[in-house]
């Protein structure tokens, strides 16, 4: 799973967001966001940005948590 999947799966359970709500807020089928989460597919660059937009409508501390867990250097630890 690339590092935007696992991002993203981490935010949803933590802030208790469904797949299918970040989907119709993000005007996308579910099953994207399922291939996301699960990682079967890791979110192109645009879409990372248009994740953190629905998250931003549905919760904006979800939004901040998603970037930083993205941007998040784990090597440099």
């Amino acid at each position: 799973m690339g590092r935007a999947g696992e991002a993203l799966k981490q935010v949803l359970d933590e802030y208790g967001i469904s797949q299918n709500r970040l989907a119709v807020v993000m005007g996308v089928g579910r099953s994207n966001v399922h291939r996301w989460v699960s990682g079967t597919t890791d979110p192109a660059a645009e879409a990372v940005l248009e994740i953190r937009k629905g998250l931003q409508k549905i919760d904006s501390e979800a939004a901040i948590e998603f970037i930083r867990l993205y941007l998040d250097d784990r090597s440099s630890s």
